[in-house]
């Protein structure tokens, strides 16, 4: 049904959390429990060139999983680390025309700005290798799934220079204000993705059919959509924001193992969707662990976003992201029976 972001390789999915391991691998009852709640792809994602090698490791185990090649914010150090910068592009690029080749690789990131986390890489190395990124997506022919906290100005000057290096780019994990928010949306080629991590089952038939992606990152040749989840709907403003967003540029993910939707968010309210869950050390296969996003809870995300935005058809709001989702990143499953599922839809803002 949906198409969810995911750290496929994060540790919380080999039981290790904080350098302790608390209980077994789980990553193959984590994608059982995605599959059974509908999901029908996922993009696990990069954030370094040794994660994206893992990424698209993870991504060949299944027709259903994708992913992305790039450098977060945060880790962008790593080019000047490795000792000669240049090489190392080089082996990102060489990474993604492998992973283009077998059909795996559909963005380029995580990357971007990220001013709130100063103390992991400095903000002019950051700029330095966001901008530099831009010429992976240009050479693939890629979308971006890019990452931005507490820098619009910088980030927006960068994307304003590099319009003609991209089609199209999903702004994901979205927490800014009012104005970054106008600000992104001024890029007619970007999405704004809401994130809550995860996505149940949606008993819906023709929604299940259609919905081989429901990705909330990028569409089409555009960089105006924004990608949401959990961390996008934790305060009364973010949900203001979140309202303001055009629904035919809103996306949504899990951003799993992060970002889960919890009690003390404003958009609780909304949840109807519930899975049994278990504390790490109590941890039983059948239950979700608490504390740990996963991609079946992705259902929450469009039940807050629904609520917020006053949307009582779930069902074709579901549609409009779907369509959203797969004109950036799965172009291919855009025809004229998913536009026809769109009828009516944008009276629905």
């Amino acid at each position: 049904m949906a198409t969810v972001r995911m750290i496929g390789n994060n540790g919380m999915f080999k039981g290790i959390y904080h350098g302790k391991q608390c209980h077994v691998a789980d990553i193959a009852a984590v994608l059982s429990r995605a599959w059974s709640a509908g999901v029908d792809r996922i993009i696990v994602t990069g954030g370094s060139l040794e994660e994206s090698k893992e990424a698209l490791a993870i991504a060949e185990t299944d027709g259903r999983l994708f992913c992305t090649v790039g450098v977060h914010p945060t880790r962008c150090g790593e080019f000047e680390d490795s000792g000669d910068p240049d090489k190392h592009f080089l082996d990102l690029m060489s990474l993604a025309k492998k992973g283009v080749a077998k059909g795996k690789v559909v963005a380029i990131g995580e990357c971007g700005l990220d001013y709130d986390r100063l103390h992991f890489c400095p903000s002019e190395i950051q700029k330095k290798y966001f901008e530099k990124q831009f010429e992976l997506a240009y050479a693939m022919k890629l979308p971006m799934f890019l990452h931005m906290r507490a820098a619009a100005e910088d980030f927006c000057d960068i994307l304003g220079r590099n319009m003609d290096r991209f089609g199209s780019g999903v702004a994901h994990s979205f927490t800014g204000s009012v104005e970054d928010r106008d600000k992104l949306l001024s890029f007619s080629n970007l999405y704004i993705v809401e994130w809550i991590s995860t996505m149940p089952n949606f008993n819906l038939n023709e929604f299940l059919e259609k919905m081989k992606t429901w990705f909330l990152w990028l569409c089409e040749g555009t960089f105006d959509t924004y990608r949401v989840n959990g961390c996008s709907l934790k305060t009364a403003e973010n949900l203001e924001v979140v309202k303001g967003i055009p629904l035919e540029r809103l996306m949504i993910e899990t951003d799993s193992p992060y970002c889960e939707i919890k009690n003390t968010h404003a958009g609780i309210n909304f949840v109807k969707s519930l899975w049994p869950s278990k504390k790490k050390e109590k941890y039983e296969q059948e239950c979700i662990v608490k504390g740990r996003n996963e991609p079946c809870l992705v259902r929450q995300v469009l039940e807050v976003v629904a609520g917020c935005k006053g949307v009582g058809d779930i069902e074709q709001l579901s549609k409009t992201v779907y369509h959203n989702t797969c004109r950036v990143f799965f172009p291919q499953d855009l025809d004229s029976a998913a536009d026809a599922l769109l009828s009516g839809s944008h009276d629905a803002k």
